[in-house]
Formats: structure tokens, sequence, C-alpha cells
């Protein structure tokens, strides 16, 4: 159960694609014992790594109008992949959907289709392939 809007209570057998559906997905995995602070460590190092070293540098070349500017648009770029990602993790009710996609290739498939599930894993694995060929100089 959850709190809608108003201080209405939603019943998830009430929403009617998920009426017929079990949630089969939640008792297959380990139970997870994330808190916040464990979750904005991870948002931390994944966002910022190692592209912090050459941020005063990118600062410094674009200036001081650029540079700021550039920080507030990454950042909100940032926000708004990450809003719909979280969105992306239950199917097909953001809250209380049955199906738990574990991975970005899932939530792909879920939501767009086998076809754009192989769409994106090309670029996916091209981006990687093209990356490491840069990292190892290939």
């Amino acid at each position: 159960m959850g709190r809608g809007g108003a201080g209405t209570v939603v019943i998830a057998e009430n929403i009617p694609l998920l009426r017929n559906h079990q949630k089969e997905s939640d008792g297959d995995h380990i139970k997870r014992t994330g808190t916040v602070n464990t979750a904005v460590a991870h948002i931390i190092t994944a966002v910022i790594g190692s592209g912090v070293l050459s941020l005063a540098w990118s600062v410094a070349q674009l200036g001081w109008i650029a540079g700021p500017t550039a920080i507030l648009f990454f950042a909100a770029v940032t926000l708004v992949n990450t809003r719909l990602l979280a969105d992306c993790y239950r199917s097909p009710d953001p809250e209380y959907g049955h199906i738990r996609n574990l991975s970005y290739m899932s939530a792909v498939k879920q939501t767009l289709g086998e076809k754009s599930l192989w769409f994106c894993a090309f670029f996916q694995h091209t981006v990687i392939y093209i990356d490491n060929c840069k990292k190892f100089h290939l």
C-alpha cells in the first residue's frame, strides 16, 4: 500500500495493469540493505569519479561564465537521467510495478521492446569498445 495525493490510499491490486500479476521478481534476489548514505556515496563515485581531477583545469579553460554554466548544465542532465532511470526501475508502474529491471538493458527491453534492445545494445557495446581502444591505445 502507498499514499496517493490528497490523503487517499492507493492499493496496488486496484491498478488495472497490475491486478493479475504477483511481484515474482521481489523474492528472486538477495535482500538489499542499502541506505541513503550508501546511495549518495555510490552516486558521488559514479558521477564524479576520476573526472574531478580535470575539473578545475576545464573550468579554468572555459572562464568564469561558461565554466560554472557548463557545470550546472551537466548537473541538470545528470539529474534528468537519474530520474528517468529511477522511474524505469519497476515496470509497468514506477511505484507498484511487478517487474524489477536490474540493468539498463532490461529496462530498455521492458519499456521499448526487443528491437530497441538490439539497437541500444549495439551502440552501448560500440561505445565500450571505442573507450577500451582509447584506453589501451589500440
